[in-house]
């Protein structure tokens, strides 16, 4: 996947609505993540955007490379929502 893949370039254009973006993740991944993004099955996810860029960060909750997290789809909003949550953290 590139940086001119259509849906990273619909997600990036668009802006994320934090509040949702954590509601997102609490449903999502916080079973494996923690309701903190502290870890538990899944890693810490704390300074996560520090270490992988945002088109990093979409490309892995899409791509499905890092068994066990499976490949999400998100509609491009909700991506965009979840970045913006995973962002702050």
């Amino acid at each position: 996947m590139k940086t001119a893949d259509p849906y990273v370039k619909s997600v990036l254009s668009l802006k994320g609505d934090l509040a949702l973006g954590h509601a997102i993740f609490q449903i999502n991944c916080a079973g494996c993540h923690g309701w903190e993004a502290d870890g538990r099955v899944g890693p810490s996810l704390q300074g996560v955007s520090k270490h992988k860029s945002p088109y990093g960060l979409i490309h892995q909750v899409i791509s499905g490379e890092t068994p066990p997290m499976p490949k999400f789809q998100p509609k491009p909003q909700e991506m965009a929502d979840l970045l913006s949550y995973l962002e702050t953290l």
